[in-house]
């Protein structure tokens, strides 16, 4: 069975999680922890725990953080097949998580900015079933170029073609016509409820995508094609960080589909997969024995 490549970003996540509100100005007491991270590199994660052996083309730094991050994809059955530049540091990204689990990022994109369009060339040689993209790629102007070849040659070549709308702030700044265009032609996008507003509305994607999941957080998701919509209800869990459920539920759908499910058990395992991310603290899954 041929591979899923998953294009994006790939981070260091120094995870801040505080029980308090920030005093701003001060000191605020918190647990602090370094963890990988990436929506890409999450999602191919998250794929290689459901049975997949996905591939990750994203850049890094050749620094002491991005030999980490490539360790941890190793250990987590993650084949990285992207360009290490000398030039550039690895990405990294502060994550705030505060006590009801909601997360706050900042971000230092690093190498992810500067994914050169040669990458993608041989990534996609040969042509996995699936291309994943993370809308990162594409919302930043460094990557960008990289990011819609990856999403053209995919279609081109007969691949499935999945998009993560990514960040409703990202989004805004590039303008809902603008990202919509760069998408056109993909199979199928993710998006929260926040991030489909931003888009314009269901409508409005569904003139440049085959589908489209509406992520609710708790509330569970739904599917539709504009001709058929299903639902699928929560999973009622106590949320300890939201940090990579978006992933988790991208990487649920992908696999689910992979092994033979409609898009009613697709969405449920989608659902079931976000919803087990939120239990733990980190955007990916433990490791066995860990």
């Amino acid at each position: 069975m041929s591979h899923v490549l998953v294009v994006g970003d790939l981070m260091v996540d120094v995870v801040v999680a505080h029980k308090d509100p920030i005093q701003v100005g001060t000191d605020t007491p918190a647990r602090v922890r370094m963890a990988g991270g990436g929506s890409a590199a999450n999602t191919a994660c998250w794929l290689a725990s459901l049975g997949e052996a996905p591939q990750l083309m994203a850049a890094r730094g050749d620094d002491d953080l991005g030999r980490m991050a490539a360790a941890a994809l190793e250990a987590a059955g993650v084949t990285f097949v992207g360009p290490v530049l000398e030039e550039h540091p690895t990405g990294t990204c502060v994550v705030l998580v505060a006590s009801d689990g909601e997360r706050t990022m900042l971000p230092d994109r690093g190498a992810n900015d500067r994914l050169p369009l040669s990458a993608i060339i041989g990534g996609l040689d040969p042509m996995p079933d699936w291309v994943h993209l993370s809308g990162y790629a594409i919302l930043h102007e460094g990557s960008r170029n990289a990011g819609r070849a990856a999403l053209s040659a995919g279609i081109a070549g007969g691949a499935v073609v999945s998009v993560d709308a990514a960040s409703t702030a990202p989004i805004k700044a590039v303008g809902a016509e603008a990202f919509l265009n760069w998408i056109d032609g993909a199979s199928l996008v993710f998006a929260n409820d926040q991030e489909v507003d931003a888009l314009g509305g269901v409508r409005a994607v569904l003139d440049h995508v085959g589908a489209v999941v509406v992520k609710h957080g708790a509330a569970g998701a739904t599917w539709t094609d504009g001709r058929q919509t299903l639902t699928v209800d929560g999973f009622p869990v106590d949320a300890v960080d939201s940090t990579g459920a978006g992933d988790a539920f991208a990487a649920g759908w992908i696999a689910a589909t992979r092994f033979g499910a409609e898009p009613q058990g697709a969405l449920a395992e989608a659902v079931r997969v976000g919803a087990q991310a939120v239990t733990q603290v980190g955007a990916r899954p433990a490791l066995p024995g860990s």
